[in-house]
């Protein structure tokens, strides 16, 4: 019995947390309809209906209509200014275009409601012997482990896509000075970045190349890439060229000051975090360093010395 609980706590943490994981995967390798396209140019026989759907993936077919059917209940009950704010945050990690807002504030609700129901079928049901408080405490603490995992997987997506979008600008930059010198205008050059990288900053240029495609000022759409990202170099930038193209300043000249800025803000970051490397280290030093140290030196000292009859005998 001793053996059996925490097998059970494993293997349910273990399948709640894969389908969290299946549910706010970001799968951006792969495009369902040129797939799609793919099997059908392949085929020379038109498959039936039931194949179609067999031929989906485990999370298309089930884990995501499941999860929109829970969606459009919740939502009814959602405030507004919640799946706003949810919005906004699946906008800085990068996943508007896989996850909806009201699909994760389900895939919370899936993930809460399953934890606190197998951790009271854990403390309540199959150890009795539990004391009630602690078995309370326990069904909080994984109930508040299943709402807010995911709102934290959240946060370091976006953490993780800021940083990989200041890592990136000062060549996206640098490409931007070389194509404006050459002739370029700013929004070829801009496609060539996009043309040329497939990280996040990249990214964002083609978003914007299409906004203006579809009619949009391209002020309007640089602003709006600032408002998705929310980084202070990229709005710094932006606000650069916004004003240079409202007052007729020459655009290869302020992208030369903005590309020679990033690159002495990127190497003080650097030179910060070499600055923050010793009082990082010291923690794994003093924790673990040196008390293995301290046992290879002084352990057969003290084994001596405890082993050795004490004086006068």
């Amino acid at each position: 019995m001793n053996l059996l609980i925490p097998l059970i706590v494993v293997a349910g943490l273990s399948i709640v947390a894969g389908l969290v994981y299946v549910g706010l995967r970001d799968d951006r390798s792969r495009d369902p309809l040129q797939e799609r396209l793919a099997q059908f140019g392949e085929r020379e026989v038109p498959q039936t209906l039931e194949e179609i759907e067999l031929s989906l993936s485990f999370r298309d077919r089930i884990l995501i209509p499941l999860l929109r059917r829970i969606a459009s209940v919740t939502v009814r009950f959602t405030p507004e200014k919640q799946v706003a704010e949810m919005r906004r945050l699946l906008e800085l990690a990068g996943l508007s275009g896989s996850l909806e807002p009201t699909t994760f504030l389900a895939l919370r609700i899936v993930a809460t409601v399953g934890l606190t129901l197998l951790s009271f079928l854990l403390f309540f049901v199959l150890t009795a012997n539990t004391p009630p408080l602690q078995a309370v405490l326990y069904t909080l603490g994984a109930a508040a482990l299943g709402y807010f995992f995911p709102l934290l997987w959240i946060r370091s997506k976006i953490n993780r896509r800021q940083d990989n979008i200041l890592k990136a600008l000062p060549d996206a930059l640098d490409l931007l000075v070389i194509c404006v010198d050459a002739g370029l205008g700013f929004d070829m050059a801009m496609g060539k970045v996009y043309d040329k990288w497939e990280n996040d900053l990249a990214i964002a240029f083609g978003r914007v190349l299409r906004e203006i495609q579809l009619g949009k000022s391209r002020r309007e759409a640089l602003r709006d890439m600032s408002s998705r990202m929310e980084v202070a170099d990229v709005t710094s930038f932006i606000a650069a060229i916004i004003q240079a193209d409202s007052l007729g300043v020459s655009m290869s000249t302020i992208l030369r000051v903005q590309s020679d800025q990033m690159r002495v803000k990127r190497r003080q970051r650097a030179q910060e975090k070499a600055h923050q490397a010793p009082v990082k280290m010291m923690i794994p030093m003093v924790l673990l360093i040196f008390p293995s140290l301290w046992i290879v030196l002084l352990g057969p000292a003290a084994i001596i010395l405890f082993s050795s009859p004490p004086p006068g005998f």
